[in-house]
């Protein structure tokens, strides 16, 4: 069972910050940055995303749900199939490879992907022009690190943030298709962010993007590739999410399972919200 929502406080003034404080106080104290979106969960069945993204159950791969992704990893991603023009999904791997590149080693930097320099960037300018996707999630991870000794900064304590609605969200993705000198196609996704809203901000500098339901048909329409639908690079509003603290296993890809989502009895647990 997923924790029910307990407010705190989320958007106080930059600068040092005190602990986490009950509702009505400040945000939690500073944070040590680190890669943004590197774990997600999904637990929605492949019915309820079916039915959520508008395809066809029989039309999709088989895939399980996973409560800790990582990079390189094989995940559902949603895309516009080109000779039907309707939405598919597809299983890729997590860390773009840019259909240039000379070996596939550059995934394992390209996990995320800025997007304010995604129109520039070599690696993503294509993809964003052409090979846009949706990155089906329920929860992603974080990781709050105060500026402490090395032991607390390794230690740090992760968070899951999902939507207060605990339905299920689509990340903004780029996909490509990679041909090795031999072999058949590798076909990869990055996640974009952006700047944090007030609920991440105290775990980093960067958010995804989670895009709208309504916006999901224009972000996957092929359209102008010279006008890509860049406007929908947004933080998503704070007071539609939540966090909360979770078990330190899932710093381990090994452990997968829905207890990964539980709030760990000791210590006392919270979670915060936007006001």
């Amino acid at each position: 069972m997923l924790p029910e929502p307990i407010v705190w406080e989320a958007g106080a003034p930059a600068g040092p910050a005190p602990e986490m404080q009950p509702h009505g106080s400040a945000c939690p104290a500073p944070v040590i940055l680190e890669a943004m979106c590197g774990r997600f969960a999904r637990r929605s069945t492949q019915e309820v995303l079916a039915d959520w993204f508008g395809v066809e159950l029989e039309d999709m791969p088989w895939f399980a749900p996973t409560f800790n992704a990582a990079p390189q990893s094989t995940q559902p991603v949603v895309r516009m199939n080109r000779d039907s023009g309707k939405s598919e999904f597809a299983l890729l791997r997590w860390g773009l490879v840019p259909f240039w590149a000379k070996d596939a080693k550059v995934g394992y930097t390209t996990i995320n992907a800025r997007a304010e320099e995604a129109a520039s960037k070599p690696a993503y300018r294509e993809a964003l022009k052409k090979r846009r996707c949706l990155v089906p999630v329920d929860a992603f991870y974080e990781w709050q690190r105060p500026a402490a000794s090395a032991e607390e900064k390794k230690a740090g304590q992760p968070f899951a943030v999902a939507l207060k609605s605990f339905e299920p969200c689509a990340l903004a993705g780029l996909w490509e298709r990679w041909q090795p000198k031999e072999g058949a196609p590798l076909e990869t996704f990055t996640i974009l962010t952006t700047d944090p809203n007030e609920l991440m901000e105290p775990f980093h500098n960067r958010m995804p993007v989670i895009l709208e339901p309504g916006n999901y048909a224009r972000w996957l329409d092929p359209g102008d590739p010279a006008r890509p639908p860049v406007d929908l690079l947004r933080p998503f509003p704070a007071d539609r999410m939540v966090a909360w603290r979770v078990s330190n296993r899932v710093g381990n890809v090994r452990n997968d399972d829905p207890q990964l989502l539980e709030e760990p009895e000791a210590p006392p647990a919270g979670l915060f919200t936007s006001a």
